[in-house]
């Protein structure tokens, strides 16, 4: 894979993570409907109002987001995508498998953690044995580790 490539991916990912279409996705129900009526909302009153105005960004251009990723990371990416097309899902299942990996574990295979940990969890997507995700070295194995999780991902509707 070029790097052209992997950085559009990246940066594609950093994309569908911030707008949060990546793990809510559209709404299909066959039956779904939209409502269009006012929400009530309530304000307490021991707090001072809130400047909307201050909220809201008015045309301040800041610089391009950017993830730099080193070897492992690069190589950890590449293993996903591989495992997503061995597992037969479609490019969409890649990001979502990256994504989850960048923000479980900043896309490194992370082994046990000692103190720092809170559970068992390791690897690229903090999978736990206790959980039933395999082994410590199944787990961080980047292939099964990807191929277990979208096992799970394939429960998802949507």
């Amino acid at each position: 894979m070029n790097t052209t490539i992997l950085r559009k991916t990246a940066l594609g990912i950093a994309g569908l993570a911030f707008t949060g279409g990546i793990l809510a996705g559209p709404a299909t129900h066959a039956h779904a409907t939209t409502d269009t009526r006012p929400v009530a909302v309530t304000v307490q009153a021991d707090k001072p109002a809130v400047d909307k105005g201050k909220l809201i960004p008015h045309g301040v251009q800041g610089d391009q987001s950017r993830i730099d990723l080193n070897d492992e990371q690069t190589g950890n990416v590449k293993a996903i995508i591989v495992a997503t097309k061995k597992s037969g899902l479609d490019e969409r299942a890649a990001v979502v498998s990256i994504a989850t990996a960048l923000q479980e574990s900043k896309l490194e295979n992370l082994g046990h953690l000692g103190d720092r940990n809170d559970h068992d969890s390791q690897g690229l997507f903090q999978q736990r044995p206790s959980s039933g995700w395999g082994t410590v070295e199944q787990i961080t194995d980047p292939e099964y580790a990807t191929m277990a999780f979208l096992k799970g991902l394939k429960q998802v509707d949507g």
